[in-house]
């Protein structure tokens, strides 16, 4: 297969054995000594990658190429995942050597490998291959053409089967593609079982003439007519025969057929009818089987390859492309990318085929990549397939040369449409001076009873949609009608989305419900905006169209083309938007995408600014609210606490002038947090305890219409005030319960926000466990979104466990290119956090200069721009160091410990206030002072009336114990 290596063919039992450990790719499982070993997801692929290339070494572009083959990632994210897995394996240590790095260009795997086989379980190539038959299908039966091998249709063939035991009119109806003809042929052999005369079967396709379809019947049942009237001569043979007459493809003689069968019916009633047709006969006494296409996964990347292979589409695609090409040998990513092209085929039958016929000349990404482009109407199929079945493009000929000229006009028009499309839509964007909306909306409903429109009833209003493949074809069609019409079509198209988007609600609940039923338009709205903007779009349209899809872009997290549409949409505001709430809408939603997916810039700055300044302006409270919200969080980001106090001041003045709970609660939580890192914690606490009191809970609605969610950010900074006061299980039991209920949120930058939070409280607890699992969670929401600031943070905080873990390895390294990629996008929220490990690491590595300068600089900067909460732990890390350099000179460190601990006094924080108090009582101890160390420590174990398993409270009781024995010995 020409697009995927021979090296990645491997079978899904196949283990790949090195020193202790056994990697079995298929199931995705590391195992040492032959006990599971937790890993995360990328660097699993980064060691399934170098295995299956061992000795060859890997660039970096190749290994991102690899392991993250759908998004855009830095040599950051590579080299933090790297460091993780090296980490695993124990690489460098007691001599064990496995993956070698060649500075400059990249990684390989220089260990022995053993390639190992389990017997008992099914490789790759045999779990997709199509199950072999014990015997052989019957090539004819009398007058029915060879059946071939149904994938995923049994119960509707038993189902028929059973039904025309007693004599009736059956009419397979549904799409071309979907298979109808397979099945009736499939129905006919079962119906047989032995008995060959019992079945005729008779195809229409070539039958052009209504008048012959009579001598088509009799020439199917062998029938010789030389009267001037066939039907008369068929109606009289068959009377007395009890047979089952099969006829394949009525819809282009539907009428000629409709009254056909109903004189057969009437003078044979010993006769059962089975016909096929894409849309019903409407004759007396038809029963319809409305044949739908096969199963396959919505979304297929929420399945295993074991899984995806269940789903009838699936299956058939893989039989049909096994038996195209026998040496084929498909690797566990190409399952998804056939399940997907399933899905875009939407499960039909044909167009599955002939993908997958596709594939085994020119390979699974091949095919997946034309998918959908004219070029996929050509492909060929089964020579012996009949003529239109043989390409798509001759099937869709074959439907449209049966069309009216309505009909023709509606379906070229439809290919305006990407994805489901409303009746609404479809009658006012198609109808023109040549076609009036009620003439478009029925002729729409004709292609759907002809089956070249798909119709899904499962919304609560039906929805149109054409297959992809079809979409092209009709796009071929299109182009036909010239330029202007197309000009045309395209503008009412971007018109009725933008009016559809400018009414999106009163409230954040009504704005949430009415985006959250627009998802299934996301296709018409981004092909909206792309012809808006375009060369021969219309400017008119496209700033308005931009700033109402920026909230639905926004509910869905897609902040990144939020962002790109909104830049676009700001360079067209001299068309007479200056000053407007469109250009508000437009402002806000650029300054918060801006700021969560490139840092904290000042274009970020500015379009917040300017949005407010309009809030002002319009006198808009709520507006005002929800920007002063994050304007907080902007200065609060980019480390001016100062300034984020004064936002949140002026935020509690609006809330007042609102006058509601929900006003209340956001500006009290701006300023309970604001309070917090300053470092003031009673009166953070007091902030934050009333935000929640007069909030409610957390509703999505709120989270998407302000940009984050306040509630949530409450009780994570309730959980922070909680520990820095000296009660670490309050603060352990909000952490987890604000952590779970940003999780249910589903949104990515509320979730991301909780776990910066709450892993800092993991780790000031000595929770090492949890920050690592929350960490790799962290990991894949910021990745999965492009938020690249908290991309940035990730190696910070993988560096700050392993320093609080005692085992730096190379964490000093990956904090110091965290912390200038995070400087680099102006986001300072963490700088401390970080700059405090960075210091812990280096005391660590016994660089106590390097410390000591380190620590004046974070002290010094914290002091000029009021990141205050950490002072009194930077003052003592600062006064350990000191001792170390200078332990003579004890009393300069005593100061220095005083100073931190006089200082958590006045903000409150007793569990900064433990640590510099033990810290004192060491130095005691040292000098001999045991009674005044015991005291100390007694005091402290007075104030602490929580967290006795935290890391701090086993080290204060360690302490207690030591002090207690010198001072017997005393």
């Amino acid at each position: 297969m020409d697009c995927v290596p021979d090296d990645l063919h491997e079978p899904l039992s196949l283990q790949l054995a090195f020193g202790p450990f056994c990697v079995t790719p298929g199931k995705r499982l590391l195992t040492k000594h032959g006990t599971p070993v937790d890993i995360g997801g990328r660097a699993l692929d980064l060691l399934i990658a170098l295995l299956e290339r061992p000795g060859r070494v890997l660039s970096k572009y190749d290994l991102i190429k690899l392991v993250w083959p759908d998004i855009v990632v830095s040599e950051g994210s590579l080299r933090f995942h790297m460091t993780g897995l090296r980490r695993i394996l124990g690489d460098g240590e007691d001599g064990a050597r496995y993956i070698s790095t060649q500075v400059g260009v990249g990684y390989a795997f220089v260990a022995p490998i053993e390639r190992l086989q389990a017997d008992h379980h099914l490789p790759v190539t045999q779990a997709i291959a199509p199950p072999a038959h014990g015997k052989r299908l019957a090539s004819g039966v009398g007058s029915l053409p060879p059946r071939a091998r149904l994938v995923g249709r049994d119960n509707d063939a038993q189902m028929l089967v059973d039904r025309l035991l007693q004599p009736k009119l059956f009419t397979i109806v549904g799409p071309g593609g979907v298979g109808k003809t397979s099945l009736a042929i499939e129905v006919g052999h079962r119906i047989c079982a032995g008995h060959d005369d019992r079945v005729r079967f008779v195809d229409l396709a070539q039958v052009e003439d209504a008048a012959l379809v009579p001598s088509a019947l009799a020439g199917a049942l062998g029938i010789a007519v030389q009267a001037e009237d066939p039907m008369h001569v068929l109606l009289a043979h068959l009377r007395a025969r009890k047979l089952i007459l099969i006829i394949d493809n009525c819809e282009h003689l539907i009428d000629a057929i409709s009254a056909i069968v109903e004189q057969i019916r009437e003078a044979a009633p010993d006769v059962g009818l089975l016909a096929t047709s894409r849309e019903p006969l409407r004759t007396l006494g038809e029963h319809i089987h409305w044949l739908s296409p096969l199963g396959f996964p919505g979304e297929p990347q929420a399945f295993s390859v074991d899984e995806l292979l269940t789903f009838p589409a699936v299956k058939l695609f893989v039989e049909r492309a096994s038996s195209g090409n026998a040496s084929l040998a498909l690797g566990p990513g190409d399952a998804l990318m056939i399940a997907d092209m399933c899905r875009r085929l939407e499960g039909m039958a044909l167009p599955i085929e002939l993908a997958a016929m596709r594939v085994a000349t020119h390979g699974v990404q091949a095919t997946h990549a034309l998918l959908g482009e004219r070029f996929s109407l050509s492909w060929s199929g089964r020579r012996t397939a009949l003529p239109r079945h043989q390409t798509l493009r001759a099937m869709l000929d074959w439907s449209y040369a049966l069309l009216s000229a309505r009909e023709h006009l509606v379906f070229d028009r439809l290919a305006i449409f990407v994805g489901p499309f409303s009746l609404d839509a479809a009658s006012r964007i198609l109808a023109d001076v040549r076609i009036d909306s009620l003439t478009a909306a029925a002729a729409l409903d004709e292609l759907a009873s002809k089956g070249l429109v798909t119709v899904d009833h499962n919304e609560a209003i039906a929805t149109y949609r054409l297959l992809e493949m079809t979409r092209a074809y009709a796009r071929e069609k299109l182009a036909v009608h010239g330029e202007v019409e197309a000009h045309a079509l395209s503008f009412r198209h971007a018109a009725y989305f933008t009016e559809l988007l400018s009414h999106p609600g009163a409230t954040p609940d009504e704005i949430f419900e009415r985006s959250s039923r627009l998802a299934s338009q996301l296709g018409n709205i981004r092909s909206a905006l792309e012809w808006s903007f375009g060369p021969q779009g219309d400017p008119g349209l496209a700033l308005p169209l931009a700033a109402a899809s920026a909230p639905l872009f926004l509910h869905f997290s897609l902040m990144v083309e939020c962002r790109a549409w909104c830049s676009r949409a700001t360079e067209l505001l001299e068309l007479g938007y200056f000053g407007t709430p469109t250009e508000m809408e437009l402002q806000a939603a650029l300054g918060l995408a801006l700021m969560f997916t490139r840092g904290n810039s000042e274009a970020a700055h500015k379009a917040l600014l300017r949005a407010l300044d309009i809030a002002q302006a319009l006198d808009d409270h709520w507006s005002q609210l929800r920007l002063l919200g994050r304007l907080q969080i902007f200065s609060e980001r980019i480390g001016d606490f100062p300034s984020s106090l004064a936002w949140a001041s002026k935020a509690v003045e609006v809330g007042d002038l609102i006058g509601k709970p929900e006003a209340i609660a956001v500006a009290a939580s701006l300023a309970g947090i604001s309070h917090h890192l300053l470092g003031n914690q009673q009166l953070a606490r007091q902030e934050l305890e009333k935000s929640l009191r007069y909030s409610l809970p957390s509703e999505r609605s709120s989270t998407v219409h302000y940009g984050f969610d306040h509630r949530n950010r409450t009780g994570l900074a309730l959980a922070r005030t909680l520990w820095l006061l000296g009660f670490p299980d309050q603060a352990r039991r909000w952490a987890e319960q604000v952590e779970a209920e940003a999780a249910a949120l589903d949104h990515s930058v509320t979730f991301c926000i909780a776990l910066v939070w709450t892993l800092c409280i993991h780790i000031w607890t000595g929770d090492l466990d949890k920050a690592t699992a929350g960490l790799d969670t962290f990991i894949k929401v910021a990745e999965a979104n492009a938020l690249a600031p908290y991309v940035a943070a990730a190696l910070g905080m993988q560096a700050t466990i392993a320093i609080r873990a005692g085992q730096p390895g190379n964490a000093v390294a990956l904090l110091e290119e965290s912390l200038a990629r995070l400087q680099g996008m102006r986001y300072e929220l963490l700088t401390t956090s970080f700059e405090t490990s960075l210091i812990e690491g280096l005391i660590l590595g016994g660089q106590h200069e390097k410390a000591l300068c380190q620590a004046e600089r974070t002290i010094s900067h914290c002091r000029q721009s009021g990141d205050a909460y950490a002072l009194p732990e930077l003052l003592r890390i600062r006064a350990g160091i000191f001792n170390t350099l200078e332990p003579t000179n004890t009393l300069a460190t005593h100061d220095r410990l005083m100073e931190a601990i006089t200082l958590s006094r006045l903000q409150g924080a007793r569990s900064w206030e433990l640590r510099a108090s033990m810290d004192l009582a060491q130095l005691w101890l040292e000098q001999g002072q045991a009674l005044q160390a015991r005291e100390l420590l007694a005091e402290c174990r007075e104030q602490m009336t929580e967290g006795n398993d935290t890391l701090d409270r086993r080290q204060l009781e360690a302490l207690w114990q030591r002090a207690q024995i010198e001072e017997a010995g005393a």
